[in-house]
């Protein structure tokens, strides 16, 4: 289990427990699945997809921003979140 956060300069956009994220960054589409290795990573413009562990979807549109990833934390900081 992932303990996810996605966050912007304005507000808390999603908290949650995740089985999985997918994401895009500069160096190509990334998924954290529980236990990834230590990352952090410049996130593209693109849509973040976070698969809750109650198994909805959660979709964002984030424009700039970083993910990462340690012990089962995921922090993605975007500049926007739609």
């Amino acid at each position: 289990m992932l303990k996810v956060e996605v966050v912007t300069p304005e507000k808390r956009v999603w908290s949650g427990e995740a089985k999985m994220v997918s994401a895009r960054t500069l160096e190509g589409d990334l998924g954290v699945l529980p236990d990834h290795a230590p990352l952090l990573g410049v996130l593209a413009d693109g849509t973040v997809s976070i698969k809750a562990f109650d198994g909805s979807t959660n979709d964002f549109v984030i424009n700039g921003g970083f993910i990462s990833v340690s012990k089962n934390r995921v922090s993605i900081l975007g500049e926007s979140a739609n």
